[in-house]
């Protein structure tokens, strides 16, 4: 089954005129990313040449992906647009909210009982807006979206940070909040700065134990978790046209851990056979009409230097398998100096669990590649002596592997499979003896590795690896194993060498599956009911926010000072409160419980200036709202990395937040803020963000001449009398400030619509 394929020929279509325009216009050689960009402005021909990292652009994306997590609050926000049916193909997929537990069957079971009213919403709204829906056990998004809907040359928002691994299908695509994908659903452009352009050339060929997930563990460690942000990320060179889709795939999946706006690989050989693999020969034969158009124009790979903002070179003949953490993904660590550093750092050098899958990797030359591994372990008698779980990424992809026999591996060697869903890899995964919160170290082949994410436990050591490394250490069971050069002692006491893993890129006798999980929308939405019990735990139809009042902010109360690393996890954390993301309110407590407060090093514990004492960050807020006084969150470098979701704007709205202000934003959060009505706000000068203490009263002014460019003012009046007063700058641009003065973007687009 091809979905869109009549959108499809239409991109490619007006494809050509357009990226000549465009060459016209900036008047040299066009990069991939450019030409995707030029071919989806709002405006159609360009009219003019846009500044990197400067220029403010409206684009059309061809279409929208929703998780089951983030759909919630965003079609809840949609069904306030004033709109009948979506104005560009959307889809909803139902991964995030089955909690690894027991074992697929009786998870999944579990789910559809637990999670009934939710379904039941998201399939409802899905039915009569138009939208396709993916019901629970389909498969996690990213991979169903790679394997039915990416197409080279396509723009697509999706409400997932890792909605970038389309990219490896030659998709620009981006995560974003619920705001952004209703301004797409209602017919509005989807507004986002122009980004710079990281160009990273593969020379060489993968070979051995390294794969494909280790060029992008490279990269995070070259360029940390900030150093994508603002930036696309553009593979290209010999080594990118030798890795699979799917392994390109991974790359571009794990490029959110960088903070990259997205990552893209030009239209290529590997690409086709994937289309055609999954059959989509149409989309294949269309891509082919129009491919060269589908990759940069030959001058800018021979002669990248003079194209892209940065560039990065690796060689994949030389480049050596990699581990990378504990606590953030840009720790790269060669696994030939694993055990050094393990020891040298403190790690806990005992592997508890290995866990492979995931949307990062779960292909079917990822499963056959640990497979590969796996099945050593029983040919040459090692005994496993990590926990092992298998989380597969669809199930096209499970049927298809359980056909050819490699669950049955998996399973031979104690291995657990998994639903088709994210499981572990966003906290849904329910560990035994994680409430003791021992020291201990754990292997996934997933994308994040903060604390606690995985399990709730914030001393578990979090390594991220391919899957066939963390199949490796887990019959090792110790980090201090190189694969690559160890030798293992079997049950017979003899000393054993695991070979190198053996992968296939597509099964010998195609994919199969029985029921793929998707269920079309109906013909007449308008006779579709959605309904909300009012008394409902988890779904709560949404007030419209206030708008701004038309002052400066006086007399704000600090409400945290957040210490380093804030990622959303920290501010809306995912696991067991996934159940409430469509509940405001409810979900609400839980905002900011995980930051770290500056003032006593402590979570969850901040000191109301009103009533005394210290109190719980959330109750906090409430109290502060009840009394009419805004509140103020402080946060150091890269706030907001990680997930995407819009939870963690939306909660401080609801709770009565007027302002963030930070040393730097992550680029979906800082979106999200502005979306949401929020100031979001830097220290022109970061180290003044050592000038806020935890008893001042907050000014925030300059509101009522807010333009773009133009720094606001902050005034910190200290309990002893004395203040500071120093600038703050803002990325707002005209049409964000029209979102903060009418309270939120949606406020607007319903006025619109109207």
């Amino acid at each position: 089954m091809v979905f869109d394929i009549d959108m499809i020929r239409s991109v490619y279509a007006g494809m050509t005129e357009k990226i000549d325009a465009a060459r016209e216009i900036v008047g040299r050689p066009l990069t991939l990313t450019e030409k995707v960009l030029y071919s989806h402005l709002d405006e159609g021909l360009a009219s003019r040449a846009y500044e990197r990292g400067i220029s403010y652009v409206d684009f059309r994306p061809d279409r929208v992906a929703m998780q089951d997590a983030t759909a919630q609050m965003a079609l809840l926000q949609f069904m306030q647009a004033g709109r009948e049916r979506v104005a560009v193909p959307s889809t909803v997929h139902c991964d995030h909210l089955i909690q690894a537990k027991l074992g697929a069957g009786k998870d999944l079971e579990t789910a559809r009982d637990v999670n009934k009213e939710v379904y039941d919403f998201l399939a409802s709204v899905s039915n009569k807006y138009g939208i396709g829906f993916w019901k629970a056990g389909a498969g996690i998004i990213h991979q169903v979206v790679l394997e039915n809907y990416a197409f080279p040359g396509g723009m697509m928002i999706g409400t997932d940070s890792h909605t970038v691994n389309a990219g490896g299908l030659g998709m620009v695509a981006t995560g974003i909040g619920g705001a952004d994908a209703v301004d797409v659903m209602a017919d509005m452009p989807w507004e986002v700065k122009w980004p710079r352009l990281v160009g990273i050339k593969l020379t060489g060929k993968l070979s051995g134990w390294t794969s494909a997930k280790d060029v992008i563990l490279k990269v995070a460690g070259i360029l940390t978790v900030k150093g994508g942000t603002g930036c696309i990320v553009e593979y290209f060179g010999p080594g990118a046209r030798s890795i699979s889709c799917t392994g390109k795939g991974t790359i571009c999946n794990m490029g959110a851990e960088i903070g990259a706006t997205t990552s893209i690989f030009g239209y290529d050989e590997k690409m086709e056979q994937y289309l055609r693999g999954t059959s989509r020969t149409e989309v294949a034969d269309a891509a082919n009409e129009v491919a060269g158009y589908l990759t940069a124009d030959p001058e800018v790979y021979a002669r990248p230097e003079d194209y892209f903002d940065e560039l990065i070179e690796i060689n994949l003949s030389e480049l050596e398998p990699h581990v990378n953490g504990p606590f953030t993904p840009d720790l790269a660590t060669p696994v030939s100096r694993l055990a050094e550093e393990a020891e040298k750092n403190g790690w806990p050098v005992k592997m508890e669990v290995g866990l492979i899958g995931s949307c990062t990797n779960s292909s079917y030359e990822d499963i056959s590649r640990a497979a590969s591994v796996a099945k050593q372990a029983l040919d040459k008698k090692l005994k496993v002596k990590a926990e092992y779980t298998v989380t597969p990424g669809s199930e096209l992809v499970r049927y298809t592997v359980d056909r050819d026999g490699y669950l049955g591996v998996f399973k031979q060697i104690g291995g657990v499979v998994l639903a088709n869903a994210c499981g572990p890899c966003i906290g849904q995964w329910a560990r035994h003896g994680a409430e003791k919160q021992e020291k201990n170290s754990i292997m996934t082949s997933f994308n994040r590795n903060f604390a606690k994410r995985n399990d709730g436990n914030p001393n578990t050591h979090g390594f991220v690896a391919s899957p066939e490394i963390v199949t490796a250490y887990a019959i090792a069971g110790t980090l201090k194993f190189n694969p690559v050069t160890d030798y293992l002692v079997n049950e017979d006491g003899e000393k054993v060498k695991l070979d190198e893993p053996q992968g296939i890129e597509f099964p010998p006798g195609g994919f199969a599956v029985e029921d793929n999980g998707y269920l079309a929308p109906a013909e007449k939405g308008e006779l579709v009911e959605v309904i909300v019990d009012p008394a409902s735990e988890r779904l709560q139809l949404l007030t419209p926010f206030p708008a701004w009042k038309g002052d400066d902010y006086k007399g704000l109360r600090l409400l945290i000072k957040a210490k380093g690393k804030c990622t959303t996890d920290h501010i809306s954390m995912a696991g067991p409160w996934l159940r409430f993301r469509g509940h405001l309110d409810n979900i609400s407590n839980n905002m900011l419980i995980g930051a770290v407060n500056y003032f006593n090093d402590s979570t969850n514990k901040v000191k109301n200036l009103i009533a005394g004492g210290y109190s719980e960050v959330p109750a906090t807020a409430r109290f502060y709202k009840a009394q009419d006084i805004g509140t103020v969150v402080v946060g150091d470098e890269n706030y907001g990395e990680g997930s995407s979701r819009e939870h963690a704007a939306m909660e401080p709205r609801h709770l009565g937040i007027k302002v963030v202000l930070v040393r730097s934003f992550a680029r979906i959060h800082e979106t999200n803020l502005k979306k949401q009505g929020l100031l979001a706000l830097t220290f022109a000068n970061p180290e003044d963000y050592d000038k806020v203490h935890e008893d001042d009263e907050i000014d925030v002014i300059g509101l009522k001449d807010f333009k773009p460019g133009s720094p606001l003012t902050i005034i910190l009046h200290h309990a002893d009398g004395t203040a500071d007063e120093f600038p703050a700058n803002h990325t707002y641009n005209q049409n964000q400030i029209e979102w903060f003065k009418a309270g939120s973007a949606l406020n607007l687009i319903r006025k619109k619509n109207k």
